[in-house]
């Protein structure tokens, strides 16, 4: 895994690894203790009171009877202004755009703790190629020359290989297929460890998921889906915003909550003037 600061972040370089390389890049020095600090407090505070809301890939916690040890926290960007900071730093901004065209959007952003004893989950690729072990769902010949995920998480919890830091299989991203039994995840796969402030950005084809935690401690990371403006949202995050965050959103968070993509649209009811472009 390469790893970059945030003055020796180049795109370039960057893009070329997601797509080429290990599919998964490190970055540090993007935000403060006290940044770090503030977010982890608010993902504990939701995560202890909201045990039970929704999460991904977990079968092995269903198995184990520890489904209450994995906790996710969604629509961080109404609890607290950090996680706007996160989701629009400008390092990741000038990346992405690199790798998912100038005009993206943000898919989701939401805190995954797994709590010591939490078994981790299965192997896996991420939206929107969750399914992909139904690969009759998805356009012919569609590969991954271009991409349409990229996904960030923010270390709050030191990630070592004893809390459950996430695994992943360099170079799988170039497959553009579900990790099948035969590949033996488990045997050829590295961890994305890291201290708490660093930035893992991984193409979300990449074989990825979490490992189990046997440590004393908990493992949380903020989570941001990142994807082209023209891929559904995984999170309906406008519909969760309260009116005020949407009146007074700087341009960036604006573009990443997709409002500046105007569809779908109730075109029997459009203006004229604004129609430009449409066929």
């Amino acid at each position: 895994m390469q790893v970059y600061s945030a003055s020796t972040s180049d795109p370039d370089a960057i893009v070329d690894a997601l797509l080429n390389g290990a599919g998964v890049v490190k970055i540090t020095g993007l935000f403060s203790s006290a940044q770090i600090a503030q977010a982890r407090a608010i993902v504990m505070e939701h995560s202890d009171r909201d045990t039970d809301k929704a999460t991904h890939f977990q079968g092995a916690a269903q198995e184990a009877g520890t489904i209450n040890l994995q906790r996710r926290v969604w629509n961080l960007l109404a609890k607290g202004a950090v996680f706007s900071d996160m989701a629009a730093h400008p390092v990741l901004m000038k990346i992405l755009r690199r790798f998912l065209g100038t005009e993206f959007i943000m898919g989701s952003i939401a805190a995954n703790r797994i709590l010591p004893g939490g078994p981790g989950q299965e192997p896996h690729v991420d939206y929107p190629y969750w399914d992909f072990h139904k690969p009759e769902t998805h356009p012919v010949n569609l590969n991954s020359s271009f991409p349409m995920n990229a996904q960030v998480s923010i270390i709050l919890d030191p990630f070592t290989e004893e809390s459950g830091a996430t695994g992943y299989v360099p170079g799988s991203q170039k497959a553009l297929r579900y990790p099948a039994p035969e590949d033996k995840f488990f045997e050829h796969c590295k961890q994305m460890t890291g201290e708490p402030g660093d930035v893992i950005l991984f193409y979300g084809v990449t074989w990825h998921c979490a490992m189990p935690n046997t440590s004393d401690h908990d493992r949380s990371a903020v989570l941001i889906q990142y994807l082209p403006k023209w891929v559904k949202p995984m999170e309906d995050m406008p519909a969760a915003l309260p009116a005020e965050f949407m009146a007074n959103a700087s341009p960036d968070i604006r573009q990443l909550i997709g409002l500046n993509y105007p569809y779908p649209e109730v075109l029997e009811t459009a203006k004229a003037g604004n129609a430009e472009g449409r066929v």
